[in-house]
């Protein structure tokens, strides 16, 4: 499972990172770094997914997540191309055509259409499946699109995607303190997020083995329990 995300590294870099999840974790594989105060188009996208695809071993099977910033046609067309799976967020503005018919997604879902199957999207006409759940007291609903047969299960597939973000704090105001770097070039940003992932890999694979080789009684039952209430979830 990978894991597309932005984060802004300080007042004037982005960096668009592909991560792994791992054991709920998320760790960086590859990024890209730009000067941009405005938003990390396609092309910092696709370069960093073409480094992604080439660290992978061969045959890997892959599901890519990303939130409302990545779920594009241009995107779902690359995953297609590259022979992954997906979990893209959708903006609910977004056009979808069905047979014959136009409608936004927003307007799908007042309809009470909630699986949508080989739809096309937007005027790139890009086909892919939508699922659609909105959970009680959550502002507004999740509008995923994806490769497979759309489920609820597999709409609510997209939460593991929170990972990144914790990641993200990580390297900034929980852990490293990214945004306090007060580096002004891109080379010297993306090797400092090199070394910040190197700690984190250290770090996240102690803390992996202590779990197996050193965890207290308590903290061996805890993964149980938490398997215990996803199931019942």
């Amino acid at each position: 499972m990978l894991i597309i995300d932005r984060t802004q590294a300080n007042d004037t870099q982005q960096a668009v990172v592909v991560a792994c999840r791992v054991d709920g974790r998320s760790l960086p594989i590859c990024w890209r770094v730009k000067e941009t105060e405005g938003a990390i188009g396609f092309a910092e996208q696709k370069a960093a997914l073409e480094v992604a695809r080439c660290l992978l071993p061969e045959r890997a099977k892959v599901v890519l997540m990303g939130d409302r910033f990545y779920g594009s046609p241009d995107l779902i067309a690359w995953c297609r191309r590259a022979g992954w799976d997906w979990r893209l967020r959708l903006k609910g503005d977004l056009l979808v055509f069905e047979e014959g018919g136009e409608s936004t997604l927003y307007e799908c879902f007042a309809r009470g259409e909630r699986m949508l199957v080989g739809v096309e999207l937007t005027a790139k006409r890009v086909v892919t499946n939508i699922g659609m759940v909105h959970e009680a007291g959550h502002p507004e609903p999740w509008l995923i699109a994806m490769s497979d047969a759309p489920t609820t299960a597999r709409t609510f597939d997209y939460g593991l995607r929170w990972g990144i973000e914790a990641m993200f704090s990580d390297f900034k105001s929980r852990g490293f303190g990214l945004e306090d770097s007060q580096l002004q070039r891109t080379d010297r940003m993306d090797r400092l997020i090199l070394v910040m992932t190197l700690a984190l890999y250290w770090a996240v694979s102690t803390g992996m083995w202590a779990v197996t080789n050193a965890a207290l009684p308590a903290e061996k039952k805890r993964p149980t329990l938490l398997r215990k209430k996803w199931l019942a979830a």
